[in-house]
């Protein structure tokens, strides 16, 4: 392969450029070479970045193999699960941000040729491919795969019956606890569940990002080794072909990662990341794209916490292909990928290699036929998995992921039971407060009242407790983990801190909602329902005093929630 480097012209203004690499250990010959950043979010801070280190290792080996030289860099994220509960889980979304910064430094100063990018989870998923837009190199992103599954094929997500009960009386017993602390990650990679994680990595293959089938593998298992060699010497090709992350992020590809998510019944998380990487791209992502997509497609992700499976047995079952598959009608097939070819050219490929049938024989061994876990479009039962509602209470739009909400809990109108942040609301749920029917309210935790945390611990409080399971909804300007379950309504916007509707409602004013009418409505005021013109002038009334004001901040916190846009534009920072 010959191929022009693309810092030749910079290494002949300074000569300390080239001593100073071949002072880390590279040879004479090496700074001549095709120079590749590998970019991953390897750290010792949870499981999903642990082993991306040798994934990258692996990818080196490609690079090698192909005539460039792959430099190794490292920019690791945090875990949600490590800051439920506390302040921590504030700066979470900020992190994405910050992460993409740093990439975008690392892939400036140098004029790479190309990059390879690995990360397994929420946040740095979203962060490198937003870096990557933003760079606009030739980029192959690498997925670090599944965590394999817990005792009796649950999920790390058995911690929140477990900390809610540690929280009550004689509920749990101390084995109880530490057998769930020995077993509850038994593996490195993402949750096995369809959470932010496993849903970004999905993303970033329908967007034509990785190779095909790379999402979710595995990640204690060959092939996951095996596809980041595979990318080492993919993004030569892509270097000496010119295809850069401008020729695959286009319009048609974010539609097409739209239809995958709405089939699979993906994180709401994912209507904040891919507007945000859209942006960078300058391409706006309206919300009102991804309810459209929601409905017209069958919902055929039988993906926990909207189904019953794993992620792992995803993988076994044809993963995002083999959606693609069954969606080929929906999709732009057209769109250029990784491979240097086509979605549909992938496909094709993909069914050539044998690869739909390869990984039967694991489903087998869970007993799972591919039907379970991947629905035909003639066995799907609805139509999407994500809806955006519109009304009085928010008026830029709410999420609801109703794929994980049970059908009785779809349309519902009750009193409101109103929290200025998520550690009163949850102390509520703890201690009885909350009352059958209610409809708690967190808010002033959008992205600029807290950094928009996620209200895991609330939610699973809810669904853990037996009195209020299926009767209460949860409606917030914060967002959710992509474990949620129940009625829980996110991203209110505009949020109560920029002086949202959210900020002016009072416990005992009446909430409805509807998936099927898209509404989310204040109906009443103090327990009598109105109609919608005397609504809005008590809102009005009640807006005089002005929303609460936020603490002092300082550092990254304050930069982020002084500066980030609304959840409906990606909640990213502000031009």
């Amino acid at each position: 392969m010959n191929l022009k480097q693309k810092s030749a012209p910079q290494r002949l203004l300074w000569a300390q450029f080239d001593a100073l690499q071949m002072g880390s250990g590279w040879e004479e010959e090496d700074v001549t070479k095709p120079q590749i950043l590998l970019e991953d979010a390897f750290g010792d801070s949870h499981p999903g970045s642990t082993h991306l280190s040798g994934l990258m290792e692996q990818a080196k080996y490609g690079v090698f193999e192909k005539g460039g030289f792959p430099a190794q860099y490292h920019t690791t994220d945090i875990c949600d699960g490590c800051a439920q509960g506390h302040d921590g889980m504030n700066y979470i979304l900020a992190s994405r941000e910050a992460i993409c910064d740093m990439i975008e430094v690392h892939g400036s100063v140098y004029p790479w040729d190309g990059m390879i990018l690995s990360a397994s989870c929420d946040k740095s998923i979203p962060a490198q491919l937003k870096a990557a837009a933003r760079l606009n190199l030739p980029t192959i992103f690498v997925p670090g795969g599944s965590m394999r599954p817990g005792p009796d094929m649950t999920t790390s997500l058995v911690a929140g019956d477990i900390s809610l009960r540690q929280k009550r009386k004689n509920a749990v017993s101390a084995q109880e606890i530490r057998d769930y602390k020995l077993t509850g990650c038994p593996s490195c990679g993402a949750c096995t569940f369809l959470g932010t994680a496993s849903t970004m990595q999905c993303m970033a293959e329908a967007l034509g990002l990785t190779l095909p089938g790379a999402a979710l593998m595995p990640a204690t298992m060959r092939d996951i080794l095996s596809g980041a060699r595979k990318a080492g010497r993919q993004i030569m090709s892509l270097v000496e072909k010119g295809i850069r992350v401008s020729d695959i992020l286009t319009r048609e590809a974010f539609e097409n990662a739209v239809i995958v998510h709405s089939a699979i019944g993906g994180s709401t998380n994912a209507t904040i990341h891919l507007p945000s990487i859209a942006r960078e791209l300058g391409m706006i992502l309206e919300p009102e794209l991804f309810d459209e997509i929601n409905h017209k497609v069958p919902h055929l992700g039988n993906i926990n916490p909207s189904g019953e499976h794993l992620t792992e047995s995803f993988w076994f079952a044809g993963e995002v292909p083999m959606v693609e598959l069954y969606l080929k009608d929906m999709l732009h097939l057209d769109v250029m990928t990784v491979t240097g070819k086509t979605l549909g050219e992938n496909l094709e490929d993909l069914q050539r290699d044998n690869f739909f049938a390869r990984n039967l024989g694991y489903l087998h061994n869970y007993g799972l036929e591919r039907d379970q876990v991947i629905f035909p479009v003639e066995k799907a039962t609805e139509k999407g998995s994500v809806a955006i509602l519109l009304g009085n209470l928010a008026p830029d739009g709410a999420v609801i992921k109703y794929s994980a909400c049970s059908h009785e809990m779809r349309e519902r109108k009750g009193p409101a039971r109103v929290y200025n942040c998520e550690e009163d609301a949850y102390q509520a749920v703890v201690d009885g407060t909350v009352e059958p029917g209610d409809i708690l309210v967190i808010r002033y935790e959008g992205p600029r009242g807290s950094g928009m945390p996620e209200m895991l611990m609330t939610t699973e409080a809810i669904v853990c407790d037996e009195r209020l399971n299926g009767t209460v909804s949860l409606v917030t300007d914060g967002r959710f983990s992509g474990a949620t379950r129940g009625a829980a309504i996110g991203h209110v916007s505009p949020e109560a801190a920029s002086g949202g509707p959210l900020a002016f409602l009072e416990t005992g004013d009446i909430v409805a909602y509807s998936v099927k009418n898209r509404t989310l409505d204040i109906v009443g005021i103090q327990g009598k329902e109105c109609s919608p013109e005397e609504v809005e002038k008590i809102l009005a009334e009640r807006s005089r005093k002005g929303v609460i004001p936020r603490p002092e901040r300082k550092g990254i916190y304050r930069r982020y929630t002084s500066h980030a846009l609304s959840a409906m534009q990606g909640a990213g920072y502000e031009d």
